[in-house]
């Protein structure tokens, strides 16, 4: 549900202040009315509103002494002063003191009602830009979202190799976000004025790609009437990202590694070769240990990328990472659209961490924007979800456990021990609820591979409990 606007009202005239607080309740805020600045500052420091709206003149102290107490805080209330005694010089002294707006009695109460709505969508726009600017200044590297530990590491290890001439070899699922991390590796770099290449090199003909990746001379077969260059050439000084490596043919990573070697093409049809200053990036999705095993991808050019070699983790590696993306999503959503869908609720939270996301952050993004886009309320519901992520069904850990309870009964005296104690029901011979539940974790942890995350959804606890509950 959308959250009601909280007001705090200080108003000396009771008649004035009930006035008032009828008028703004019946436009659907929560009001908190009182009669002097003691205890409105009281009010403040327990119970912080969206909007302050109070009197210039109080007893004991005034209006700005209450505006001024909100001086430092984070996302501050919006302040709105109202007076009998209006002034040029008392409203620019309110102003001054930090108070968004002023108005003067006898108040007009359209024009009052206009007021406390515009600012408050003022004050909800400064939460959104501070939120978002959050979110970059804080959350994202290049590009990327991610505070997680395996993000942390990766995002160091970018910096760390960035400056290097060595080719990069980037692994990791579909949608982990691997071209993100080649641009990352070209703008950290002392490259990063030069030009930035990317070629799919599953999207390339394989009869052709020898002529795009190395250009060919005038001449050179059919149909090549002028002399072209290749991306290589193209991306002289600068970075080239060969994407989807593990889809390149044989023979041409065998030209491939030469050039890595000695830094030099040769066009196809031409005497020549040409000298380069390009940085190679590879990414693939493949396991090229396989591939090398199977024979489909050379051991030796294996070996001459993985001079600097990053893992990207998949999505479910990434602790609470899930819960910034949506945010990032869904605020970019927001701005495109012109939405205010505020988040997403408990339970669509819950099918969303049980789902193992195979298309990782890419598919995460999309189901967000898809189920954003059928959202009609302040907060996403589970019916907003696409199906297949409804559809997952819930982990059958049956087999596990089975194993897990007989490994961890395998001596027979234990067994026997176990069946008299229940046999018997004496209360001294029974575990206690704390053993009880210990043994369970265990097993459950067990039955997971130490899985925290994954046993942490089954006990339907969080994390930060099962850490504390095995110490």
């Amino acid at each position: 549900m959308a959250q009601i606007p909280q007001i705090l009202l200080v108003e000396d005239d009771s008649g004035l202040r009930e006035l008032l607080q009828e008028e703004l309740e019946a436009e659907g805020y929560s009001v908190t009315a009182c009669g002097d600045a003691e205890r409105g500052l009281a009010l403040l420091q327990s119970q912080p509103p969206d909007i302050l709206i109070s009197d210039l003149r109080l007893p004991g102290a005034d209006g700005l002494s209450l505006v001024s107490a909100l001086q430092g805080h984070e996302l501050a209330p919006a302040v709105l002063i109202i007076t009998a005694f209006g002034s040029v010089q008392q409203a620019v002294k309110a102003l001054q003191a930090g108070a968004d707006d002023f108005l003067t009695k006898p108040l007009e109460m359209d024009h009052f009602l206009l007021t406390v709505s515009r600012l408050l969508a003022n004050r909800r726009l400064r939460g959104e830009v501070q939120h978002y600017r959050s979110l970059h200044a804080i959350e994202q590297f290049n590009g990327m979202i991610g505070k997680s530990p395996a993000m942390m590491q990766l995002f160091q290890h970018i910096r760390q190799i960035a400056s290097a001439d060595g080719p990069v070899l980037i692994q990791g699922e579909s949608g982990t976000g691997k071209e993100l991390v080649a641009r990352a590796l070209h703008d950290q770099s002392n490259r990063k004025d030069g030009p930035y290449m990317v070629v799919n090199c599953g999207g390339i003909p394989s009869e052709l790609m020898e002529s795009e990746f190395f250009g060919h001379a005038a001449g050179a077969f059919t149909g090549a009437r002028t002399q072209r260059a290749g991306l290589f050439q193209q991306a002289d000084g600068g970075t080239l990202l060969l994407d989807e490596l593990g889809e390149m043919p044989l023979t041409l990573q065998a030209k491939l590694l030469r050039v890595l070697q000695d830094g030099k093409v040769r066009p196809v049809g031409s005497d020549h070769e040409i000298q380069l200053d390009v940085r190679i990036i590879a990414a693939t999705n493949r396991d090229l240990t396989e591939a090398v095993a199977d024979g489909s991808f050379r051991e030796d050019l294996f070996y001459r990328l993985e001079t600097f070699a990053l893992q990207i983790p998949p999505l479910r590696a990434r602790d609470d990472d899930m819960q910034r993306l949506i945010r990032f999503f869904l605020t970019r959503f927001n701005a495109r659209q012109q939405r205010n869908i505020k988040g997403v609720s408990d339970e669509a939270q819950a099918v969303l961490q049980n789902y193992p996301f195979p298309g990782n952050v890419r598919e995460l993004q999309n189901a967000v924007e898809r189920a954003a886009t059928f959202c009609d309320g302040p907060f996403i519901e589970v019916q907003h979800l696409p199906q297949r992520i409804l559809e997952q069904p819930a982990p059958d850990l049956a087999p596990d456990f089975t194993a897990a309870a007989q490994a961890s009964a395998s001596d027979e005296h234990a067994e026997q021990q176990i069946a008299d104690s229940e046999a018997e029901h004496e209360p001294e011979s029974m575990p206690t609820l704390e053993a009880v539940q210990r043994q369970y974790i265990q097993q459950v942890l067990a039955a997971t591979g130490n899985n925290k995350r994954r046993a942490a959804d089954i006990l339907g606890i969080t994390r930060r409990t099962l850490y504390r509950w095995i110490d």
